[in-house]
């Protein structure tokens, strides 16, 4: 457990080092503000005291902005060559991926931790369901969680970011959007299987304040095959 937290801290500062840290929370909390507040389905137009619209806007905010941070994660070490050295060190492959991922998981929530003044708005403003807020930040976590271990995955096959990035990009679309349209195009067995798979359908139970073990399940299985395939990945390169 000493291994992981070093090297999660380790990854954080990189992070903030490196500005990415600043300048994802700046282009978040722009994004996520500006149409949360001010353009398309607001606040103000929806007129009720929810944070509907800001949770539909970082839906998509944050499935953009995750394999902005994990394209970097193992493959700019591979590039560098620095992946071989913290390899040999007293770490297993397990604790290498567990840190890098807990690093960026920590770094989502802190950007979600700066909106929290939104809640506190919305909620002086009327008669705000919590229970519904909480499920959503949730909701949120757990979405972001799933794509930084298919981020972490996709930048433990190579060493080039932008293909991490892309390939991180493609296999998130089938979860964020693909499998909910073919969902609408089948029928039966077939239709209720991508249906399962489609992570829009988990969210939106969750962020309307539900919360299904069905859907916490879903979650952790996806976040539990995108970090064993990375850490199998690791160990394929070493027998390599």
């Amino acid at each position: 457990m000493q291994a992981i937290w070093t090297i999660t801290k380790r990854e954080l500062q990189s992070f903030f080092d490196s500005l990415i840290a600043y300048i994802i929370l700046i282009l978040f909390l722009g994004f996520s503000g500006f149409f949360t507040w001010l353009f398309g389905s607001d606040i103000f137009l929806v007129g009720q005291a929810s944070l509907q619209s800001f949770f539909n806007v970082s839906y998509w905010t944050l499935f953009f902005f995750t394999p902005a941070l994990t394209m970097r994660l193992l493959a700019e070490e591979k590039k560098s060559g620095t992946i071989e050295l913290l390899l040999t060190k007293a770490v297993t492959d397990r604790e290498v991926v567990m840190g890098k991922f807990l690093s960026t998981l920590l770094l989502v929530i802190s950007a979600l931790a700066f909106t929290i003044p939104y809640a506190i708005t919305v909620y002086n403003i009327g008669n705000m369901d919590l229970g519904q807020v909480i499920c959503g930040y949730l909701g949120l976590i757990l979405m972001s969680a799933s794509y930084i271990s298919i981020g972490l995955y996709a930048s433990s096959t190579t060493s080039n970011q932008i293909v991490a990035f892309l390939m991180a990009m493609l296999i998130g679309l089938f979860f964020h959007i693909i499998f909910d349209v073919l969902a609408g195009n089948f029928s039966g067995v077939i239709g209720q299987v991508f249906h399962t798979l489609s992570l829009s359908n988990h969210f939106d139970g969750i962020s309307r304040g539900v919360i299904d073990t069905r859907d916490i399940i879903y979650f952790g299985s996806l976040i539990f095959v995108g970090l064993f395939l990375s850490e199998l990945s690791l160990t394929k390169r070493n027998i390599d």
